[in-house]
């Protein structure tokens, strides 16, 4: 009788262990699965800031894709705000970050040419920046467990307002002094966000 429920025993602690193994290993791909798209928009966001710079972005070009960024921003937000995203929803964030990719490839290689010390690409660069910084802490919050997937999902919505009021502002190819305030004044709330978001005391499981 002993030996029958030691060997019970035994078989559910192996039972427990590889249940445990198993959450733990879903959740590391959730955590890459999302580190990724988050590093995928920080990476378009250095495109479209460097193409800025450089004046092979003009500022009506760069606010067309700051759309097409605020799109992939809700798909992210959309996906995760269960908590975990699936393969078919990761499968089409994907497609649309190689979209945008290849916009920024295009309208960089166009010909046209943007004068990147004017005022209004000046402003869209700042915007622009900002939002590298946000995406960047986002990923960092993901990576390190201080952010949840929910957490996120939020994080990315206030990203798509964001990223929306960049690409009203810049769509006739000048963002004025009061745009630039109102885009900062999101901007501001969108980094109270992710502090407050980061510091609530909730982990990622």
């Amino acid at each position: 009788m002993f030996q029958a429920r030691t060997r019970v025993l035994r078989t559910a602690l192996l039972i427990g262990a590889g249940l445990a193994a198993a959450a733990s290993t879903a959740a590391m791909a959730q955590t890459a699965a999302v580190t990724n798209d988050v590093q995928r928009d920080v990476n378009q966001q250095q495109r479209i800031e460097s193409g800025l710079k450089s004046g092979t972005l003009t500022t009506r070009e760069a606010s067309g894709l700051e759309k097409r960024e605020a799109k992939i921003d809700r798909m992210e937000s959309n996906a995760m705000k269960n908590g975990s995203v699936s393969p078919r929803e990761q499968a089409s964030i994907q497609r649309a970050e190689n979209r945008v990719s290849q916009d920024i490839s295009r309208d960089t290689h166009n010909g046209q040419v943007g004068n990147p010390a004017s005022a209004s690409s000046q402003r869209m660069q700042a915007d622009v920046q900002r939002n590298i910084n946000q995406q960047e802490r986002i990923r960092n919050g993901v990576q390190n467990g201080s952010l949840t997937n929910r957490e996120a999902a939020g994080l990315a919505r206030g990203q798509a307002h964001v990223d929306n009021r960049e690409a009203r502002a810049g769509r006739n190819g000048h963002v004025g002094a009061g745009e630039q305030g109102r885009i900062m004044g999101a901007e501001d709330r969108a980094s109270g966000n992710v502090y407050r978001e980061k510091h609530n005391g909730h982990r990622r499981g």
